[in-house]
């Protein structure tokens, strides 16, 4: 476990020692498998002003390293608190085979089109709503399926992406957020304005986007007329 948690750290470019009184200590992780020992050793590098990881003891721990999926620049941490490293790692193996090894790639080239992106769609509305379209399931850049930088060029050559405006009714049979369908989630996420009824439980209208518009659905003939509108109501 002490080798596996080296390699973690080497590769995020952490400067190894073995030497817990070498100056200029930040971290400290301990990998012992007597208890006794395990506790001491964390109490005393925590009397030193380290924050401390102790190997399959949370309650020691100052902080927990997560599972992590590395498609630099982007990085994905799955924690779940020290209560399970086995289930983080379980969720990262499954996330693993679904990622795309481009991904990074992917955004890589987003980012050296950023200007370009900028100039296409001026008005941020509308840039963010061609973004998505973009990287939606089955766009020219579904971020699921692998890229080449050079497709980020092809669509910007083609930019006609767009979003439309278009009203979705979201008819809900169950009040538990997690019960949402994948597309059902995706639109909660893309929405600018959503109508809910009173009786749209709160945890169901957090998965929605924070800048998005929410109104009553009582006010629904007075909504706004461009945009990705949702009309949620329960049905239980």
């Amino acid at each position: 476990m002490a080798e596996a948690k080296r390699r973690l750290y080497e590769r995020a470019g952490a400067v190894i020692t073995d030497d817990e009184n070498a100056r200029g200590l930040a971290l400290a992780v301990v990998a012992l498998e007597d208890d006794e020992e395990a506790v001491a050793a964390v109490a005393r590098l925590k009397e030193q002003g380290l924050l401390v990881n102790a190997v399959d003891r949370s309650a020691l721990c100052d902080y927990t390293t997560p599972a992590i999926i590395d498609r630099d620049p982007v990085l994905i941490a799955i924690g779940t608190g020290g209560a399970s490293a086995g289930l983080a790692k379980a969720l990262r193996q499954r996330l693993e085979q679904l990622l795309p090894a481009s991904l990074g790639i992917l955004a890589e080239a987003l980012l050296a089109a950023r200007d370009r992106i900028q100039q296409v769609w001026p008005e941020g509305a509308a840039r963010r709503k061609a973004i998505d379209a973009a990287l939606d399931p089955n766009g020219p850049l579904d971020v699921m399926t692998d890229h080449a930088a050079e497709e980020v060029d092809a669509w910007l050559d083609q930019p006609h992406g767009q979003a439309r405006s278009q009203v979705i009714d979201l008819e809900l049979t169950n009040p538990d957020p997690d019960d949402l369908t994948l597309r059902q989630a995706r639109w909660l996420g893309q929405a600018d304005q959503v109508f809910a009824s009173d009786d749209v439980p709160e945890e169901v209208l957090d998965r929605v986007r924070a800048d998005a518009q929410r109104f009553s659905l009582s006010l629904w003939d007075e909504r706004p007329t461009n945009g990705l509108t949702l009309r949620i109501r329960m049905k239980i």
